[in-house]
């Protein structure tokens, strides 16, 4: 088996099995060196200003994998170039999300990890994984007018100008509840909607979920929609975007 091989089938089982390892459920995938265009649409969203991003600044990507969850989140582990083994794990920025959604949400940022893909489930859900996902719910705030952002343990459901109900839970734990009772995922953004067409069927959803949720440990919470302010974050100085995006200022923070 050529290195080049070698290397590729490292990072693809490395990969698998930290998928495997982190909360909640996750896939991964591999893209190899010959799926440029995808790479390159992933380095663009490589959501990093630090490590990740020094990296790709000097090791433009020549294969990486992507774990994905139902809500839209995605990590990228990334081959790490310097003496020590191990691999670089990085947040990937949603691509359904304007530019004008980051602004103001400080970048969560990537980390090393080591060699044995236990203990990198370990740094990940420890470090990486609790700055990602609160920085998704700031992002997906911002995206929608009123939004505000889920917790772990509690879901918030604002009513929407259309009628609709929207939200953005932190926890997958809670999809498969929300789908059985009308809410439609976006995909891309991971935003849930329950349509307003039927008030009756509205309500009833509802008042359902609630007790459903709080089955599993999960509260809930009904509003309309609050002034458009990003929940507490880290202030920035600069407004960076992520680590490959081709116009600097399209996902600053």
């Amino acid at each position: 088996m050529h290195d080049h091989d070698t290397t590729s089938e490292r990072l693809a089982s490395y990969a698998d099995v930290l998928a495997g390892e982190l909360p909640g459920t996750w896939t991964s995938s591999h893209l190899p060196a010959d799926a440029k265009d995808d790479l390159a649409e992933l380095t663009d969203r490589i959501w990093d200003l630090d490590l990740v991003a020094a990296s790709l600044a000097e090791h433009p990507l020549q294969q990486a994998a992507v774990l994905s969850r139902p809500d839209g989140a995605q990590l990228a582990v990334l081959d790490r170039h310097d003496e020590r083994d191990g691999f670089l794990v990085a947040a990937v920025a949603p691509r359904a999300l304007p530019d004008e959604a980051y602004r103001a949400v400080a970048e969560p940022n990537g980390i090393a990890l080591a060699d044995d893909p236990f203990l990198g489930a370990e740094q990940v859900a420890g470090d990486l994984l609790t700055r990602y996902d609160r920085a998704l719910a700031q992002v997906r705030h911002n995206a929608l007018d009123g939004l505000q952002p889920s917790q772990a343990d509690r879901i918030v459901l604002t009513w929407q100008q259309d009628g609709s109900v929207a939200t953005a839970p932190v926890d997958d734990r809670a999809d498969s509840i929300l789908v059985a009772h009308g809410f439609i995922q976006d995909p891309l953004s991971g935003i849930y909607r329950l349509g307003g067409d039927d008030t009756q069927a509205q309500a009833r959803a509802l008042r359902e979920i609630g007790p459903q949720l709080e089955t599993i440990g999960i509260g809930t919470g009904l509003q309309h929609p609050a002034a458009r302010s990003a929940p507490t974050s880290t202030p920035a100085s600069v407004p960076p975007a992520p680590a490959g995006t081709r116009h600097p200022a399209a996902r600053g923070r």
